[in-house]
């Protein structure tokens, strides 16, 4: 979806779903228009055979890892939810957090940083986070680069935030197996330390998936933790919300 200048090697990529499911390339945002903000931009969605989860809110987000960015190949064109992409406005790409959330993303490698909004997904390509506008990306020093490490954390107002909060329960997805038998064993060896976790199975293009998700975290910020101790057995760990 979102080359840009500052594209290194395409790699193919198995952010989330171990084993299988893995994919290279961009996201075509016309796949992901439901209004500023509306509810078809909640729904998991699935590029080359991966399938996204997105979050109901951004509530205590924070991540490390490599910031893009994209401009005139996709300036005047529709964002992921609706919007006309202006790549001098500050706004950004995420795979997973709610549109309109505002996150400030700081390069690590330079101390710049900048508030952004998200209005649109990306990048899929291994290994990067967030595809800035160009506007963001001179903010933070990385236009010419290209790339650069950053940290990302939702500020301000959390779209889909109560004053209860976040209500779970939420799962972290440690792989996803063609063969159902495989997703059993794991099951049965996670559960020894997560007892709420399943498998969910689905079909994409007529392949068959059983995902098996460890569980269940009762608050983002739980789900976030865990994440984080389960990336050290399954580096392609991710989070998702029931």
């Amino acid at each position: 979806m979102r080359s840009g200048p500052g594209r290194a090697l395409a790699v193919c990529l198995a952010l989330s779903l171990t084993l299988v499911l893995t994919g290279c390339g961009f996201f075509s945002s016309s796949k992901q228009t439901g209004g500023y903000g509306g509810k078809g931009t909640q729904k998991p969605y699935t590029v080359k055979g991966k399938t996204y989860y997105p979050l109901a809110s951004g509530e205590g987000y924070s991540e490390e890892g490599v910031a893009s960015w994209y401009g005139p190949d996709f300036h005047g064109h529709k964002t992921s939810n609706g919007e006309i992409y202006d790549m001098y406005e500050l706004t950004a790409a995420h795979k997973i957090l709610p549109m309109n959330t505002k996150v400030e993303v700081k390069n690590l490698e330079n101390g710049k940083s900048v508030v952004v909004r998200i209005n649109d997904r990306g990048p899929f390509v291994s290994g990067r986070i967030i595809d800035m506008s160009l506007a963001g990306a001179k903010a933070l020093g990385s236009y010419g680069k290209g790339t650069c490490r950053v940290r990302v954390s939702s500020v301000g107002t959390i779209p889909g935030m109560t004053k209860d909060g976040l209500p779970g329960p939420f799962y972290v997805q440690i792989g996803a197996f063609t063969v159902q038998s495989n997703a059993g064993r794991l099951l049965e060896a996670i559960k020894k330390t997560y007892s709420g976790s399943r498998i969910q199975y689905s079909e994409i293009e007529g392949q068959k998936f059983w995902r098996v998700q460890a569980g269940t975290f009762p608050t983002l910020a739980e789900a976030l933790r865990r994440q984080a101790d389960l990336r050290g057995q399954y580096p392609d760990a991710f989070m998702l919300a029931q």
